[in-house]
C-alpha cells in the first residue's frame, strides 16, 4: 500500500519538524461592505447583550522546535476508528499536533503536525462516514506512516487525549513508542466544572471558548483541544491546560474488592465500583480508582461495610500517567 499524510498548514506531504507554514490561497467569499470591519461589528454585538459570536478556530502555525523557549513537549492525539473496540476494531485516522509549554503549565508553541488516514481491513461502516465523513474512497490504499508518527511522539513528555481510555489502547495497538509515554485526559482529569463550563464534550468547550470547528477529523479535534486548554483564565481560576499538568502529576491507586459478599455489589455500585470479569487479565472483582491519599478512607470502607474484618488488605495497584488508561 502506499502511505499518505496531509499537513494541515502546508502542502507538503508528511510531518516536518522545522517548516513554516507556506502561503495559502484564502476560500473566497463574498466582499465586506465598504468600511466593513467583521471583529468590531463582532464585539458590537457582543457588547449588546443580544449577540454571543463564535470566531472560527485558525489552526497555530508551526515553528521549529530550537526557536521555542519553552523546555517541554506534549502531543495532542486523536484517532478516528471504525469502531470501539480496539480489540477488534481499527484506526482509520491519526492526527497530532505537537507543543511546548513550561512548568507552570502556560502553553509555548506548535512545533510539529502530523495526520494521516488509513484504510482498514474491512469496509468502513455507514455510522463511522456519518460521524467522520471519511469514506472507504478516502482511505483506499493508504497506511499510516509510522516513521513519521514516531519521529513526532518520541520526544514528548506528555501525550494528552480527550478520552484517553479509548485512544491509548488503539495507539497502542499501532505503535508500541506511545506505551512508554506518560498519557493524561482532558476529560476525567480537568474539573471543567470548576472552571466554568457546564460540560466536557470537545465541541461544547470549544463553543464556550468563543470559537467553532471542523469537528470530527483527527487533526481539527486536536487544535481545537489545545486552543480550549490554552484560555486564558478567568479570574481566580486556573488555565485548563494548569490543571491537567497537575493532575497528570499526581499518582492515584486502583483498589479492587476482591471476594467481596455477593449481595454487597449493589453497595459497591453505588459507590462508584465497576466490575471487572477478569477477561483483560486484571483480578475478576469490582474495583475503585481514587487519588492516593483517599486511600486509607477508602479501605476503612471495606474493612467495615463490605468485609466487616479490620485486618482485610485489598489488593491495590499504584498508578501513575505512565500506567493510566492503558487497556
Amino acid at each position: 500500500m502506499s502511505s499518505a499524510q496531509i499537513d494541515l498548514f502546508d502542502d507538503a506531504p508528511g510531518y516536518r519538524e522545522a517548516p513554516r507554514p507556506a502561503p495559502r490561497k484564502r476560500p473566497a467569499t463574498a466582499p465586506s461592505p465598504a468600511g466593513w470591519d467583521d471583529e468590531e461589528a463582532a464585539h458590537r454585538l457582543e457588547q449588546s447583550g443580544q449577540f454571543r459570536v463564535l470566531r472560527k478556530l485558525v489552526p497555530r502555525p508551526i515553528i521549529p522546535r530550537a526557536q521555542s523557549v519553552f523546555p517541554n513537549l506534549a502531543i495532542l492525539v486523536d484517532t478516528e476508528t471504525t469502531g470501539l473496540n480496539h480489540a477488534k476494531d481499527e484506526i482509520i485516522e491519526v492526527g497530532a499536533v505537537a507543543f511546548t509549554y513550561d512548568d507552570d503549565g502556560v502553553i509555548g508553541d506548535v512545533v510539529g503536525v502530523y495526520s494521516g488516514l488509513r484504510q482498514p481491513s474491512e469496509p468502513i461502516p455507514a455510522e463511522i462516514t456519518r460521524l467522520t465523513g471519511i469514506t472507504d474512497e478516502m482511505v483506499a490504499g493508504l497506511e499510516i506512516d509510522i516513521a513519521a508518527l514516531d519521529a513526532l511522539v518520541e520526544p514528548a513528555d506528555l501525550i494528552i487525549a480527550h478520552n484517553a481510555a479509548f485512544d491509548r489502547p488503539f495507539c497502542e495497538k499501532l505503535s508500541p513508542t506511545f506505551a512508554s509515554k506518560a498519557w493524561a485526559c482532558s476529560v476525567k482529569e480537568i474539573p471543567w466544572a470548576d472552571l466554568g463550563f457546564e460540560g466536557n464534550k470537545l465541541g461544547y468547550l470549544v463553543g464556550q471558548s468563543g470559537l467553532f470547528h471542523g469537528a470530527h477529523r483527527a487533526t481539527d479535534d486536536c487544535n481545537a483541544l489545545l486552543e480550549v486548554l490554552a484560555r486564558p483564565p478567568e479570574e481566580n481560576r486556573a488555565r485548563p491546560f494548569a490543571e491537567l499538568l497537575r493532575s497528570s502529576e499526581q499518582s492515584r491507586v486502583r483498589i479492587y474488592a476482591e471476594n467481596a459478599p455477593f449481595d454487597m455489589k449493589d453497595q459497591l455500585k453505588s459507590r462508584g465500583y465497576r466490575w471487572s470479569d477478569g477477561s483483560d487479565g486484571r483480578p475478576r472483582a469490582w474495583w475503585i480508582e481514587t487519588e492516593e491519599e483517599l486511600r486509607v478512607e477508602e479501605f476503612r470502607y471495606l474493612r467495615t461495610e463490605i468485609y466487616c474484618w479490620e485486618d482485610a488488605e485489598p489488593l491495590t495497584w499504584r498508578l501513575t500517567a505512565l500506567d493510566r488508561y492503558r487497556a
